[in-house]
């Protein structure tokens, strides 16, 4: 199988609240197990976590070679104060700040780092998101000093404008990426940035009951049609399910990721050109 490229071992695809308090006085080496087992029995080989605020990714990292995987962690997210991002990271509230962010998860061992540019997915009204992304000029600041620290940059992020800026100042993996619109994918495919577009956590939710199947549909046929769109320009395009999400568990939900990727149309070979860079990028001091 192929690897999965934006995974969160401190969830467990059932329960958040649940998952993050079994972390609560320090981290549950059974539980980061378990996960690590899931993935090793579905073939999975290769890991990019994009962090938590416990700790789980660093000692998953120390753990997975025991299971035969290769793991990358950017330790923990970073997130503009009062913006979405507290569920996986820290926040700053000057860039003095976020310089120390970078610095202090540099020095715990990141192979990269994680930042978050917009909300999510308002799931139960399609096409919406739960806050509007961060100004351009911040985003660029944002990308601009972890490259100067030697650090590559996945960003969570969604809506068109927010994607475009976020493109333009030139990040290394674009996560999510839900409602860009057919410039911002001509650019993502000229830039040759490995998108990763999380159907699983979207189209699992059919029939859960948790939201109405009709706005989640919506919400699952948008990113289908924008995949296919990105493909057929040729843009570079990945597996990675955000494993650990509701409805998205570690292994199972991989597998899930790759059959909506191929009901989208995209390429095999593409999928494995993406996870090629993600693990030739994703390194310190390779940016």
């Amino acid at each position: 199988m192929l690897g999965e490229c934006h995974a969160h071992m401190i969830m467990d695809g059932i329960n958040y609240k649940a998952a993050v308090a079994l972390h609560r006085d320090g981290v549950c080496e059974e539980a980061v197990r378990r996960h690590l087992k899931e993935s090793r029995e579905a073939g999975i080989r290769f890991v990019r976590d994009g962090g938590d605020a416990r700790g789980v990714s660093k000692l998953a990292k120390r753990l997975a070679p025991e299971y035969g995987i290769e793991y990358l962690t950017p330790v923990y997210a970073i997130h503009k104060r009062g913006h979405y991002g507290g569920i996986v990271g820290h926040p700053f509230d000057t860039f003095e700040e976020y310089r120390e962010l970078v610095a202090e998860a540099k020095a715990e061992g990141a192979d990269f780092i994680k930042i978050m540019v917009s909300g999510l997915l308002d799931f139960g009204r399609a096409g919406t998101l739960t806050e509007e992304g961060l100004p351009g000029e911040e985003i660029r600041r944002m990308i601009g000093m972890a490259h100067d620290a030697g650090m590559a940059v996945m960003a969570h992020c969604n809506g068109d404008e927010t994607c475009r800026l976020t493109l333009e100042a030139g990040v290394d993996s674009l996560e999510h990426g839900f409602f860009m619109e057919d410039g911002t994918l001509h650019l993502l495919a000229e830039r040759g940035t490995p998108w990763f577009p999380t159907f699983a956590p979207v189209g699992n939710l059919l029939g859960c009951g948790r939201f109405p199947d009709e706005e989640v549909k919506k919400n699952l046929e948008m990113q289908t049609e924008r995949v296919k769109k990105a493909a057929s320009l040729g843009a570079c395009i990945g597996l990675g399910s955000d494993a650990g999400a509701c409805l998205v568990p570690h292994g199972a939900g991989t597998a899930d990721e790759y059959g909506y990727l191929m009901r989208a149309g995209v390429p095999e070979e593409t999928l494995r050109k993406a996870e090629e860079r993600i693990r030739r990028v994703f390194r310190r001091n390779c940016v």
